[in-house]
């Protein structure tokens, strides 16, 4: 699998194809850590499956998306990160994907990009009871 990755990474680089497309830029900038299907790595990597499009839905929600380290130091252009956000709620998470979603634009990205959570355990536990309360609701 390893050789796999570094072959179709280096065919990126060779061909300008690093961001072709946001499964691309998943493949390469993600997968490395939430595997090709968004899985949770307990205890150190949270779950995209099943999951991430709640935070689209949750006040503060959106913002942290962009704003985790992963997300927020990724070697994306503004433009290509907002497109791999867009595409990870209806891949991963289709059915949680909020009705009126938004789709991320390059001038949010690049704005919540410059804020640095304090701490996203923190937060990630505020955000994570807020859906838990909506949920009961």
């Amino acid at each position: 699998m390893r050789l796999f990755l570094v072959l179709i990474m280096t065919i990126c680089m060779i061909t300008g194809a690093a961001h072709a497309d946001p499964q691309t830029d998943y493949m390469l900038k993600c997968m490395g850590c939430h595997g090709p299907d968004g899985a949770e790595v307990v205890g150190k990597v949270p779950a995209l499956k099943d999951n991430v499009a709640r935070f689209f839905s949750v006040e503060g929600g959106r913002a942290y998306v962009v704003q985790v380290p992963g997300t927020r130091q990724a070697t994306l252009p503004d433009k290509d990160l907002a497109a791999l956000l867009n595409w990870l709620g209806p891949r991963f998470d289709a059915a949680h994907m909020p009705k009126d979603f938004s789709p991320y634009t390059e001038a949010e990205v690049r704005h919540l990009r410059q804020t640095r959570l304090s701490d996203v355990n923190a937060i990630r536990a505020s955000l994570m009871a807020a859906l838990a309360e909506a949920a009961e609701d």
